[in-house]
């Protein structure tokens, strides 16, 4: 299966939370195929230092505003948009605890403002979505007809139950307005840009591997984690984005490990010293995680391509250069 390229040079793209880690590499590759992109970004988890190489690029305007509030009067966003990538929401189990009205308003209110946006603009609209719609899933490995195992008033459930509304959201939209939407659920993905407070398991392994500290795996380290290298995941996002396919469709890893593995490998590829200890394990965290990309493989022609190891030799190099 080959998707064509269908946005490009002359089409104007909306990406909302445009300075977070993800979105802001979907940025970049938008920019590089000539697209005219606005960014948006509320700056909660998102930073101006991960779309500061586009300041003086002509086709790339960064917003400061919370689409939760709707979008703002400003002249970027003024003009009809080709496409609108919903990205923004705090992603990081931290974040869970901190943010949870924002997360739940981002995930509702926001994506709302949004759809409304793209009918009235005649938009493709692609929803980022995530492996935690499956929540602790009994299906293994899981499949976009796998309906999930949510705890729906667990700590995690602001940002489950989030994503689950704005697909139910986006293909409402689909069915009632006839809008050209997609949905994606992204699994594990890591790479540089990432926050290195930011909760998840390779960036704090990371900073702590560098800092020579104990390196602080949850639980007995048995949980699996499929490990998705950024620009695999960008390659897959935008296939989507230019097919017709409505998704959702899974876009990751099936290289499957466990979290002792994954702190293991880290420790000997930074060269560290630390040594992996065990800490409590955080309530809901489920205890497998990986894709089934049949449907990615069959739709897209999608395929990843960079080796964990690999992909953590880059992660640790821009950690190494962040923390001096």
């Amino acid at each position: 299966m080959k998707v064509e390229q269908r946005f490009g040079p002359g089409h104007r793209v909306l990406v909302t939370g445009g300075a977070g880690f993800v979105p802001s590499h979907l940025v970049d590759a938008l920019i590089s195929r000539g697209c005219t992109v606005v960014a948006l970004d509320n700056f909660v988890t998102g930073s101006k230092e991960n779309v500061a190489h586009l300041f003086d690029t002509p086709t790339f305007t960064l917003v400061e505003a919370d689409i939760s509030d709707g979008l703002p009067a400003h002249p970027a966003l003024a003009e009809r948009f080709d496409a609108i990538l919903h990205m923004a929401s705090p992603a990081s189990p931290t974040d869970f605890e901190k943010l949870p009205v924002e997360i739940l308003r981002v995930g509702s209110v926001a994506t709302l403002h949004l759809l409304d946006r793209a009918v009235a603009d005649g938009a493709r609209f692609l929803l980022a979505s995530t492996s935690e719609a499956y929540g602790d899933p009994k299906e293994h490995p899981q499949r976009e007809t796998y309906w999930g195992n949510v705890n729906p008033i667990g700590i995690r459930s602001v940002y489950d139950e989030a994503k689950r509304f704005s697909e139910a959201a986006t293909m409402a939209y689909r069915r009632s307005r006839g809008l050209d939407t997609a949905i994606v659920r992204i699994f594990n993905t890591y790479g540089p840009r990432m926050r290195p407070d930011d909760g998840r398991a390779i960036p704090t392994f990371i900073s702590q591997a560098l800092r020579g500290e104990p390196i602080t795996v949850h639980g007995t380290g048995n949980q699996t984690r499929s490990i998705c290298y950024v620009a695999d995941l960008v390659r897959g996002i935008l296939l989507l984005l230019d097919s017709t396919h409505s998704g959702p469709v899974n876009c990751g890893t099936e290289h499957e490990m466990s979290m002792r593995e994954l702190a293991e490998t880290i420790v000997s590829l930074c060269g560290s010293r630390s040594e992996v200890t065990y800490v409590t394990r955080s309530a809901d965290d489920p205890e497998m995680r990986r894709p089934d990309l049949t449907l990615a493989r069959e739709a897209l022609g999608y395929e990843p391509t960079v080796p964990p190891e690999e992909g953590l030799r880059r992660t640790i190099d821009h950690f190494r250069e962040q923390l001096g």
